[in-house]
């Protein structure tokens, strides 16, 4: 139970940082938000640090955890660019499924296979998070090349899971993978904003979104990194994806924009899969 309740905390966090993140991008653009984001929590994370010690990772814990950052940094930057080069329709929903296959298929080969009730949870929640994030229902491939960036976006995305499970795996990390994963993905967005010339200057009233993105974005890699401790990782990642929908529900509660019919269906098919993983 404790591994489903942090996956869904992880979710809501994601989910709210996302909601935040997408504010801030409207404002400063898509990398500055992202870079920031990183940079803010990284501040967090070291004046934690200042207060709860925590014992220096091994070798393989800071391998594992800057690789994660790096590889999760690249899959960010990945969907970004398929945003902007291609339809939204397809790069959101394959980018959600692809990172939520991955680390289902390395926690079969490394956990063994899950339950028969998980195994349908994970039908029910990968179906949950095609349809929140492909609100339209407009999915339609033209050419494979639509795919591309959206498969290398969810395997940075699927590929950071499975390394920050790793780095955290160590007795008592917590706090040293997510700063050395922060690290990676901190120095490898500083260069991305310096090559594409952009300004590092945000407006004084877009500080107050930055920090809630950070924050945010900071507790879901927390409660992540807690529910693949306390539990499989397979499931742990599914829980973890579903924060789509929070960003969903914000938008809608805040923003008044409307959820659709498809997405209602997939809020509930979630809530499907996170009872038959309390089972």
């Amino acid at each position: 139970m404790l591994s489903i309740i942090y996956g869904i905390a992880s979710s809501l966090s994601w989910g709210g940082g996302d909601f935040a993140g997408g504010l801030s991008s409207r404002r400063i653009g898509a990398y500055r938000a992202v870079f920031y984001a990183d940079f803010l929590g990284l501040l967090v994370l070291f004046a934690v640090l200042g207060v709860y010690r925590e014992p220096f990772p091994s070798a393989s814990g800071w391998a594992n955890a800057l690789i994660g950052g790096a590889l999760g940094s690249l899959g960010l930057l990945m969907l970004y660019y398929s945003l902007s080069i291609g339809r939204m329709s397809i790069a959101a929903p394959a980018t959600a499924l692809f990172a939520a296959v991955l680390p289902v298929i390395f926690s079969a080969l490394t956990e063994g296979l899950p339950t028969y009730t998980q195994f349908i949870g994970f039908g029910l929640a990968l179906a949950a998070i095609w349809m929140i994030a492909n609100a339209d229902g407009g999915f339609q491939i033209d050419q494979l090349s639509d795919l591309k960036f959206p498969l290398l976006a969810g395997l940075g995305f699927g590929s950071y899971f499975i390394f920050i499970h790793n780095a955290a795996a160590e007795p008592g990390a917590l706090l040293w993978p997510l700063i050395l994963s922060r690290v990676a993905g901190t120095v490898l967005l500083f260069f991305v904003v310096l090559v594409r010339r952009e300004s590092f200057a945000i407006p004084r009233n877009v500080w107050g979104i930055a920090w809630t993105n950070a924050v945010l974005d900071l507790a879901g890699n927390f409660f992540f990194i807690l529910a693949s401790k306390s539990g499989r990782l397979d499931i742990a990642s599914i829980l973890s994806s579903l924060y789509p929908g929070a960003t969903v529900v914000l938008a809608w509660l805040v923003l008044k924009e409307q959820i659709t019919r498809r997405q209602w269906v997939g809020i509930l098919l979630a809530l499907g899969a996170i009872t038959l993983f309390a089972l």
